[in-house]
C-alpha cells in the first residue's frame, strides 16, 4: 500500500537518491501481489533489484541481524484499523525489533478509513494471537502512528523497552475525516 499516487514508495525514494538496503515483506508481499495468508519467502525485488527480507513466512519479527547496519526502517502501510488486520502486529513487532537492535523506526502515518469510531469487545489476554496481538477492542479508531505511539508508550515491547519512534503525521487528518 506504500504508493504515493500510482508510485511505490521504494521507487520514489530511490529516484530520489535515498539508498536503501533492504525491504521487509509482510503479508500480501512487498508489492501486494501475494494472496491473504500465502507464505512469503525472502527474494530480491526484480524491479530494483533489493534484497527482501519476509515477516510473513518463517519469521514474523525482524532479528537483530535483520536490522544490522540500518539507521532507520520505515513504516508506511494502510490499514483499515480493525485488530484482526496482520499489518498492525507487523508494525508492533518492528517496533520491538528496533527497539532491541538500536535502530530508529519511522511510521509514515496515513488516516485510518474507520478513525472515526471505537466499537467491538476488548480482546482478553488469553486470546493472544498474531491477529490479535493486543487487548484492544475490534475497531480501534487509532492510525498506524497512533497504534505505534501506544505500543511503544504503554509498555508492551518486551522488558519494557523503549523504540526510537518517529511518526510522520498526516497534514489536515483528523478522525472526523472519512
Amino acid at each position: 500500500t506504500s504508493t504515493i499516487r500510482t508510485v511505490h514508495l521504494i521507487d520514489s525514494l530511490i529516484s530520489l537518491g535515498i539508498k536503501i538496503e533492504r525491504i521487509f515483506a509482510p503479508e500480501h508481499g512487498f508489492r501486494g501481489d501475494a494472496s491473504d495468508g500465502e507464505s512469503i519467502k525472502d527474494h530480491v525485488d526484480a524491479a530494483t533489484g533489493i534484497p527482501i527480507v519476509s515477516v510473513y513466512g518463517v519469521r514474523r519479527k525482524p532479528s537483530i541481524e535483520d536490522l544490522s547496519g540500518l539507521d532507520v526502517v520505515i513504516f508506511d502501510i494502510q490499514d483499515v484499523g480493525t485488530r484482526f488486520y496482520t499489518f498492525i502486529s507487523t508494525m508492533s513487532y518492528f517496533v520491538e525489533g528496533c527497539a532491541e537492535a538500536g535502530v530508529s523506526f519511522m511510521v509514515l502515518d496515513r488516516p485510518n478509513p474507520n478513525g472515526h469510531f471505537v466499537d467491538g469487545p476488548i480482546l482478553k489476554k488469553s486470546h493472544t494471537s498474531f491477529v490479535g496481538l493486543h487487548e484492544i477492542p475490534v475497531a480501534h479508531g487509532m492510525t498506524v502512528g497512533e497504534y505505534a505511539s501506544m505500543v511503544n508508550g504503554k509498555g508492551w515491547l518486551a522488558g519494557g523497552i523503549k523504540c526510537d519512534l518517529k511518526i510522520v503525521s498526516c497534514l489536515n487528518y483528523d478522525h472526523n475525516t472519512f
